[in-house]
């Protein structure tokens, strides 16, 4: 009896421990229910603050947006002003090229005019200054007989709205797919020809004078002297197949030119009209010595190529006030930190720092104009300008080109005020976005800042907002900071934060300063390739 008692009594504790168990274990699921409830009525209440307060925000940057791109569009004015002043500049040069019979139209005749306007609507892929230009000669046909005042309107009417649809063409990528190429040829969208091109070849020697009966006899060539085909076209009675070997020829590379790998070398096909690699064997590259070797199976015209987008995309840029109208633009790529400083419709390349390369002093230092001194970049082997095809080449995001040119536009406002850099968190905000900092500076050349204080922006081309992350977060998120407003524009969304001694200084530079500094940012984009 005893023993039964105690299985008994053992039963009768296991079943109150469970049953306390289960009572327990409902509490708590009831504790987590309960508070479960709570965190999601705090959530959704904290969701609903938010969302009226994003409300309140977005109701009241409606209510000041008009105001804010009236004031945008005055200041945007410098543009236009700037086009005037250059095309007020050609005027001159243009008259004397259609006095010299060079293809422009009389202003002054109608059926000209009427003639050159019907064939440019046939033009495609123009140029920003082919549009321009065209642009402001039918403006002088079309002003030639109204008062001053009338012109004038006009004028700045036509240019206003010339100008920016002008620099949105920079920025789009019209092409949609490259054609096919052949085996061995030379894509001349992807790759550049540095250096100049090469002729070589190989002279047969003119008929040597025979003497005879007191005379020396020599046959002149009517067509002077004559190449000699190598290899020959026929070569049946030579027994031997190495007679003709390939040529080793040895090139010396111009000293203008920069090369960050060793350059190929192409040759003309002349049936083909095109540049061609075969045929070349045994290329070797001194870049002290800028002698390259190669072997040629036959002469003609060769050149050096580069890849034209070996220094895209971009590692980071900084675009930083220097003095009054002019600012340093610095673009680092994985060779080379190129230094370009930009004032009143001229740039300068300021410094190129390549490591243990030796720099092209000869370009250092001297003022051009922006296209010309593109040109010149190029051709020494220092592209950072995009064409419509470098999507096509470099895996990056390419941003929507209103958003692009919007900010460019923008930035070259606040230029002479504020510094602007690289922010590793524009490629994870997508293509209709741009992210960048942002930091006051108001020092002269001499006294810049080297670690400034950034701030954070996102601009969609119609709202700019300040991020609550910073550059060294871990993750991305579009949050907007605490305590801050968005705004319609770039330019009021950092007047929320600036001095009013920047704001001032932003009012002051020439308008052809500010173009300048817009269309180097359009040719480089900056937020597309970086």
């Amino acid at each position: 009896m005893t023993g039964n008692k105690k299985k008994k009594f053992s039963k009768i504790e296991r079943l109150k421990q469970l049953q306390e168990e289960e009572e327990k274990r409902l509490k708590e699921e009831e504790e987590a229910r309960v508070k479960s409830e709570k965190e999601e009525l705090a959530r959704l209440e904290i969701e609903q603050i938010e969302k009226e307060k994003w409300q309140q925000l977005e109701a009241k940057d409606l209510g000041r947006k008009n105001e804010e791109l009236e004031e945008l569009y005055l200041l945007e004015k410098c543009f236009s002003e700037a086009e005037k002043m250059k095309r007020e500049h050609r005027l001159y040069s243009q008259w004397m090229h259609y006095i010299q019979c060079d293809g422009c139209p009389d202003p002054s005749v109608a059926q000209e005019i009427n003639t050159f306007i019907s064939l440019w609507k046939e033009e495609k892929n123009e140029t920003f200054e082919d549009v321009i230009a065209k642009s402001k000669l039918v403006l002088y046909s079309s002003v030639e007989e109204e008062p001053e005042s009338t012109k004038q309107g006009l004028e700045m009417k036509i240019l206003n709205e010339t100008v920016p649809t002008a620099q949105l063409l920079l920025l789009e990528n019209a092409p949609e797919r490259l054609r096919a190429f052949e085996d061995d040829e030379v894509d001349i969208c992807q790759f550049s020809t540095l250096g100049g091109v090469y002729h070589l070849d190989i002279l047969e020697l003119p008929p040597q004078c025979k003497q005879m009966k007191g005379w020396m006899i020599m046959e002149i060539l009517k067509d002077g002297l004559q190449k000699f085909v190598y290899p020959p076209a026929t070569t049946e009675d030579l027994e031997t197949e190495n007679v003709f070997p390939p040529i080793e020829v040895m090139l010396e590379v111009h000293e203008n030119v920069i090369f960050f790998e060793n350059p190929m070398v192409a040759r003309w096909d002349a049936e083909g009209k095109h540049w061609k690699t075969d045929g070349i064997s045994n290329v070797v590259y001194k870049s002290e010595e800028r002698i390259i070797t190669l072997s040629l199976d036959t002469l003609g015209p060769v050149t050096l190529i580069q890849d034209a987008h070996i220094n895209m995309p971009y590692q980071s840029w900084e675009l930083r006030p220097l003095d009054e109208n002019k600012v340093l633009l610095t673009v680092t790529t994985v060779f080379a930190e190129i230094q370009i400083q930009i004032k009143e419709g001229l740039c300068m390349l300021a410094s190129v720092n390549m490591g243990d390369k030796k720099p092209l002093s000869i370009l250092e230092g001297k003022w051009m104009t922006p296209i010309y001194f593109i040109i010149t970049l190029q051709e020494a082997g220092l592209n950072i300008f995009p064409t419509e095809y470098s999507h096509f080449y470099v895996a990056t995001t390419c941003k929507v080109p209103l958003v692009e040119m919007k900010a460019y536009r923008q930035m070259a406002l606040l230029s002479s005020a504020f510094a602007f850099g690289w922010s590793k968190w524009n490629m994870q905000c997508g293509s209709e976005k741009v992210i960048f900092k942002v930091s006051e500076c108001l020092t002269k050349e001499q006294e810049c800042i080297q670690d400034p204080t950034w701030t954070l922006l996102m601009f969609s081309g119609n709202r700019a907002q300040r991020l609550k992350i910073e550059e060294d977060s871990e993750a991305f998120s579009e949050a907007l900071k605490e305590e801050t407003e968005f705004h319609s524009t770039l330019y009021h969304m950092i007047k929320d934060f600036a001095s009013q001694e920047a704001m001032e200084k932003t009012k002051g530079p020439d308008s052809q300063f500010i173009d300048s500094v817009c269309h180097m940012l359009l040719c480089i984009r900056i937020f597309s390739y970086s």
